[in-house]
């Protein structure tokens, strides 16, 4: 029986090739529906938060949006690049 060690390094090296796949299947999701624009329920939706918690990210400029008429509309690759940024290191 042989064993295989696995290094710290080795461990970074897969954390970075399953976020690279995980990007470009976001990437691939949006772009096969045709749908660059998100409306708050269905940021919501994916990032999980409440209505009051998704306008305060609003109001303190956390998250980038645009309005149109009564609608608020938000960039759908944005809200990934955000969700990226946001990665927390143990």
């Amino acid at each position: 029986m042989t064993l295989d060690v696995i290094t710290k390094a080795d461990l970074e090296k897969f954390k970075e090739e399953l976020f690279e796949k995980i990007e470009l299947l976001i990437r691939n999701h949006f772009h096969h529906n045709n749908k660059r624009w998100m409306k708050s329920a269905e940021v919501m939706q994916l990032m999980k938060i409440s209505p009051g918690t998704l306008q305060s990210l609003r109001i303190k400029g956390e998250i980038p949006y645009t309005k149109l008429g009564g609608s608020i509309y938000y960039d759908a690759l944005k809200i990934t690049e955000i969700l990226e940024g946001k990665e927390v290191e143990d």
